[in-house]
């Protein structure tokens, strides 16, 4: 009951945040994210692809797990995973593009770049091992790659009390640049670990 009630707080979050992301299309982009008008002006192509696709990663992902989806909606599960894979791949690659001159400087752009390149990575291995029928495995690299994922929502928890405390996004990007992402990787690989305990082990032939 716990794990289902965080799931689907973790789905409603998800799904704010999304809309929250998009409000580009009625609003415009330079309205939309007025602290970032350097990324708008020398990256706008990569700009507008990550926080286009990126929220509808964090959307899909979060469906993913969903059981009754994977157990009576096969199909749809796979191609919503395909679909999931893609837009990281764009979100990551625009990402990474985006951190080399992250608005706080270079400790910013490095947690920003390594959270690109280890979401690229996770989803990856994730998608190897689903093409391998490695379900057990492909669903603990989605657990990584969705904690990634998750950045989207974890960064906007923090902004607000940076915000509440009078500190604007950029002088705060250089924490939430890390703290967006570490500790969901760090809590990821601790539910992992407690899912691997829960695992019945096979009996072994006589």
């Amino acid at each position: 009951m716990a794990q289902r009630f965080t799931l689907y707080g973790i789905l409603t979050l998800s799904i704010l945040v999304a809309l929250g992301s998009w409000r580009f299309l009625g609003l415009g982009f330079e309205l939309s994210f007025p602290d970032f008008g350097d990324h708008l002006i020398a990256r706008r192509m990569a700009f507008i692809l990550h926080v286009s696709v990126a929220p509808l990663a964090l959307v899909l992902g979060g469906f993913q797990f969903l059981p009754g989806l994977r157990a009576r909606r096969p199909r749809l599960h796979r191609w919503s995973g395909r679909i999931y894979a893609a837009c990281v791949l764009v979100g990551g690659v625009a990402g990474i593009l985006l951190a080399v001159n992250a608005s706080g400087g270079v400790v910013a752009g490095a947690g920003f770049g390594l959270l690109g390149v280890f979401w690229l990575g996770t989803t990856g291995k994730a998608l190897l091992h689903a093409l391998k029928r490695q379900i057990e495995i492909h669903r603990e690299w989605m657990i990584r790659s969705f904690a990634l994922t998750l950045a989207g929502v974890t960064l906007r928890l923090y902004l607000a009390g940076f915000l509440v405390s009078g500190v604007g996004y950029i002088e705060a990007s250089p924490w939430l640049a890390w703290f967006c992402w570490v500790p969901n990787a760090v809590i990821a690989e601790l539910w992992i670990a407690r899912s691997r305990r829960r695992r019945p082990v096979p009996a072994r032939a006589s």
